[in-house]
């Protein structure tokens, strides 16, 4: 029996005030949270009205946070002055224009360079890539002395002018004795084991000997 009636009756909780952890998820999904605010409003008005609120407070925060809002630093690529492609396959671009002297085939020029591998990976460089010290090579724009694509990009450069050129293997290291050579042995053997593939350089022009 008093099982019976302890179902019959059963206990009335009190209701949480509004902001109180207690309040029963039945409450929650039926949406009456905080009618105390809104006592005249019908649920679905309440409910839109608390996403109009909520929504006018996200810019009300970016606002008051400019930092947050600030889109990320994006790294571009220099810009490219133009493109050129020669009969042997070699491409090259013309980032920067140099003001100097011009090369011609068979000068003597002092540059800077770094060679990578066509998917990007570095291979060798004259420049330190941890202290950006550089270590300027002599090159002569002979092809008996050098590997021709090489030469072909250099050829017409202005002291100061920075280019890069995409070299096919057959106008690449056709043989081990062409230069640009590291004097390290790996990277010497780096740079020969991938001959037989397209090399990236980008060069830059310092002087004109």
């Amino acid at each position: 029996m008093h099982a019976h009636r302890l179902y019959q009756n059963p206990i009335q909780l009190p209701r949480a005030p509004c902001g109180s952890r207690s309040i029963r998820q039945s409450e929650i999904g039926e949406g009456r949270l905080c009618l105390e605010k809104h006592p005249s409003l019908p649920i679905k008005k309440l409910r839109r009205r608390l996403l109009v609120e909520f929504m006018g407070f996200i810019p009300s925060v970016l606002y008051a946070l400019p930092a947050v809002a600030a889109p990320m630093f994006e790294m571009k690529e220099p810009e490219v002055i133009r493109t050129s492609k020669l009969p042997d396959g070699v491409r090259f671009q013309e980032i920067v224009e140099g003001e100097g002297p011009e090369a011609h085939d068979g000068d003597l020029v002092e540059v800077n360079y770094v060679c990578r591998r066509s998917n990007g990976y570095f291979v060798h460089s004259t420049v330190d890539q941890f202290s950006g010290e550089s270590m300027p090579i002599l090159l002569p724009l002979d092809e008996n002395q050098i590997i021709k694509g090489l030469k072909e990009i250099l050829i017409g450069m202005k002291v100061g002018g920075k280019r890069r050129g995409l070299i096919p293997p057959s106008v690449g290291y056709i043989n081990e004795n062409l230069k640009p050579i590291p004097d390290e042995f790996g990277p010497q053997r780096s740079l020969l084991s991938h001959a037989k593939e397209p090399l990236i350089f980008e060069v830059q022009l310092l002087k004109v000997l």
